[in-house]
């Protein structure tokens, strides 16, 4: 059987921050954000609190952490395999790792054309 590549991957920065978060707030999700407040940012969430619709496109999960975009950015990004990082700085606003002194960063890279065939579906 073959291997099915992932949508959305995490740096092990990332999954540190992650588990971090996850033993101070619970369970958690991602939402890419689309340009509004934040400009297009990894948004974290206590997972529940922010709304997905039917808009919104599941890419996959990191470490059980579900990760959604809405459908319009998804067009636009669903060549590409999301790199979820950490940098410094100040997270998004309404995104739990604000204030933490490290921010979640989405890097990507273009699938080729034998991962694109075995892309896991949305």
């Amino acid at each position: 059987m073959a291997t099915l590549i992932a949508r959305v991957t995490a740096t092990p920065a990332a999954l540190a921050l992650l588990a971090r978060l996850r033993k101070l707030y619970g369970p958690l999700m991602f939402f890419q954000s689309g340009g509004c407040c934040d400009g297009s940012a990894p948004m974290c969430f206590p997972a529940g609190e922010f709304d997905v619709s039917e808009t919104d496109v599941y890419l996959g999960n990191l470490e059980g952490t579900p990760f959604y975009m809405g459908r319009e950015q998804f067009e636009y990004w669903e060549h590409t395999q999301l790199i979820i990082d950490v940098v410094q700085g100040n997270g998004g606003m309404f995104s739990l790792d604000n204030g933490s002194g490290v921010r979640f960063l989405t890097r990507s890279r273009l699938f080729s054309d034998e991962e694109l065939a075995a892309l896991q579906p949305t």
